[in-house]
């Protein structure tokens, strides 16, 4: 992935990710740990849609990497992608038809487009976006998004709503009994999903698992390390994929997310799945 700067907008295909989001129940300490881990610095916006009405754009070299704001004591935590779309009252009407429950909008965002929350048939939150024109989102570079899994347990439902959608082409990767699905538009791979075991996985609810770039002078280890020091957690400790070493980490919330370093690339002879098994101890 590159650097995407203002006014790309406009070619940006439906479904696409363009932004990633924290909500989280501590700001000021989500904005101390991810600050030092990633080096990210934050300013602050209005923003209609929040419970504060205040919204912390997350940056890097100056460009846009992300946001977070403080969620409302009942709603759920976690880092969620925001998905392109050209409009959201359409996409609003087809969410509803597809079987996904609109939980918020279209909102109007000052200066950021308009937004639409929805619950996905598989019980998965969503965000949906159509950024404005002088859209910037920076993705690929060490301490930003690299990638996205849809963490489901139905992902028969997950790939029927997706795909009919967005027109996304669906592959089955996974091997060895893992169901992991990429979602492609044409011959690139857009987003994966990922069916989480029944048994073991059964009190998990449905996700989004956010995957940064980690920067291969610091390497995956390291940063698995430095979470801990900085009160998050190692969730599943560092171990190789055939898109680089990966781990998967906790931040003081308790908001789930990976850090991928793709400079060490394993055959694992295990197929393609970024996260062969992530919760698998």
């Amino acid at each position: 992935m590159s650097v995407d700067t203002p006014g790309q907008s406009a070619l940006l295909p439906a479904g696409t990710p363009c932004w990633i989001e924290l909500a989280t129940t501590d700001e000021a300490v989500a904005c101390e740990f991810y600050g030092r881990l990633f080096g990210w610095e934050f300013s602050v916006k209005r923003d209609p849609a929040t419970p504060t009405r205040r919204y912390t754009i997350a940056t890097l070299g100056g460009y846009q990497v992300g946001g977070l704001y403080q969620a409302a004591r009942d709603q759920p935590t976690g880092w969620t992608v925001h998905l392109a779309v050209a409009n959201t009252t359409s996409t609003a009407d087809w969410v509803e038809h597809l079987g996904g429950t609109r939980t918020l909008g279209p909102v109007d965002i000052p200066d950021r487009g308009s937004v639409l929350h929805a619950i996905d048939p598989s019980g998965a939150p969503v965000v949906f976006w159509a950024p404005p024109e002088d859209w910037a989102f920076t993705v690929g570079i060490p301490g930003s998004f690299s990638g996205v899994d849809l963490n489901t347990h139905d992902g028969e439902s997950a790939d029927a709503f997706y795909c009919r959608l967005f027109g996304f082409a669906s592959e089955q990767i996974g091997e060895g009994g893992i169901d992991y699905t990429e979602w492609r538009i044409g011959p690139e791979p857009v987003m994966y999903r990922y069916a989480m075991n029944t048994q073991a996985e059964s009190t998990i609810p449905p996700h989004w698992m956010i995957y940064f770039t980690a920067d291969p002078a610091r390497g995956t280890d390291a940063m698995a390390g430095q979470s801990i020091m900085l009160g998050g957690s190692v969730v599943t400790p560092p171990f190789d994929t055939p898109f680089g070493r990966t781990a998967m980490l906790a931040d003081p919330g308790g908001s789930l997310f990976s850090v991928i370093d793709h400079s060490r690339p394993v055959d694992t002879g295990a197929g393609r799945a970024e996260v062969d098994d992530p919760y698998d101890d």
